[in-house]
């Protein structure tokens, strides 16, 4: 399969690394309107011997008939626009996350996408994470009975440099909470398998990025905050999120218990932990998780590659994507009324955030 990458930055060229390792699998083209992009691809593409033909803007690229299929790695703000275009035609189409940065955009996408026969993914690559795939895997096969609680913790770096500082500010990004915890909230309704129904926030930007100044402009993207979720089979789901936190064992932390056991992972460690209630703390097991199929980890444990090689099987098998449309949408819903919760103090519903046409 034939792939192409709109955006060759720092998620394009991850993009580019993952598709290189995987059999079978071709970059031909990248766009992107920043030369020092364009240039960076163009390098670790000669690393393999590959000659990719580059475009500054991705029209050029979609019309250029080089590809069977677009990564969409640019900046937040671009993902509906570009999609605009790439929607109009039979290609497939891999959008990392967020899929938008607001609900209408996302509304618009969900819509252009629903008489297409051609696949559009959503990059909310965390579900491919061993560990958490194998978490999933043991909670819909029912080693806790019926999920009662998520809790999923991410205390971590700040928010790295990109081109452009574009990321320093919510209007680019949709807020941390959609920029970055798209995946968590998508996770939360993967492992519920409900539909989230009321959200709770709390949060703030009290420590990272304060005294930066962009053409004279602060940022404003928050950098801690805890969020409730509530379901309509009422379970719940907790974040704690800290982005000023390198002092942690692991980055990431999730929990979920139901009415007979509990199930954790870890990372960077890649730890399972396995528990009952019949057992208690002795009973529980274990084991670190790999995923042999991995042959190039990245920045997220492998998580990249093995969402690629299922994207792959689903472009030749001819069958729905994984992680779709309706599972971006509701991630950046639910992002934005966690938003909207510290903003206004108070609880949002999803429906109220999904009827909202300024949402």
């Amino acid at each position: 399969v034939l792939f192409r990458s709109i955006g060759s930055g720092m998620m394009g060229l991850e993009h580019l690394r993952n598709l290189q390792a995987i059999d079978g699998a071709v970059v031909t083209a990248v766009a992107d309107p920043h030369g020092p992009s364009r240039d960076w691809a163009s390098a670790l593409a000669a690393e393999v011997g590959d000659d990719l033909t580059c475009f500054e803007h991705h029209g050029a690229l979609i019309e250029s008939g080089l590809c069977d299929a677009v990564v969409i790695a640019s900046p937040n703000m671009t993902h509906a626009s570009v999609l605009d275009d790439v929607l109009t035609t039979d290609l497939h189409v891999l959008v990392e996350k967020p899929m938008c940065t607001t609900v209408a955009d996302c509304r618009r996408v969900v819509a252009a996408a629903a008489d297409r026969s051609a696949i559009v993914w959503v990059g909310l690559e965390y579900r491919y994470m061993p560990p958490v795939a194998r978490l999933i895997d043991a909670v819909h096969g029912g080693a806790v009975g019926d999920v009662r609680m998520v809790a999923i913790r991410e205390h971590r770096f700040p928010f790295l440099s990109k081109v452009g500082d574009w990321n320093r500010f919510n209007r680019n990004t949709g807020g941390t909470l959609v920029e970055k915890c798209c995946h968590f909230f998508d996770l939360m309704n993967h492992i519920t398998r409900a539909e989230p129904v009321r959200v709770l926030a709390s949060g703030g930007q009290d420590v990272n990025h304060l005294d930066e100044r962009y053409d004279g402009e602060a940022p404003d993207i928050l950098d801690n905050a805890f969020v409730i979720v509530d379901y309509d089979d009422g379970s719940r789901a907790m974040l704690d999120l800290c982005m000023f936190a390198e002092g942690s064992e692991h980055q990431e932390e999730l929990s979920v218990v139901g009415s007979t056991g509990k199930v954790e992972a870890f990372l960077p460690s890649s730890e399972l932990r396995v528990g009952t209630r019949a057992g208690g703390r002795a009973g529980v097991v274990t084991t670190t998780v790999h995923d042999d199929r991995v042959a190039y980890e990245g920045f997220h444990h492998g998580s990249s590659y093995l969402e690629h090689l299922d994207l792959l099987a689903a472009i030749r098998a001819g069958r729905a994507p994984d992680v779709g449309v309706a599972d971006g949408l509701r991630s950046v819903a639910m992002g934005v009324a966690a938003h909207r919760s510290i903003d206004e103090g108070r609880a949002v519903t999803l429906a109220e955030v999904l009827a909202d046409p300024n949402a």
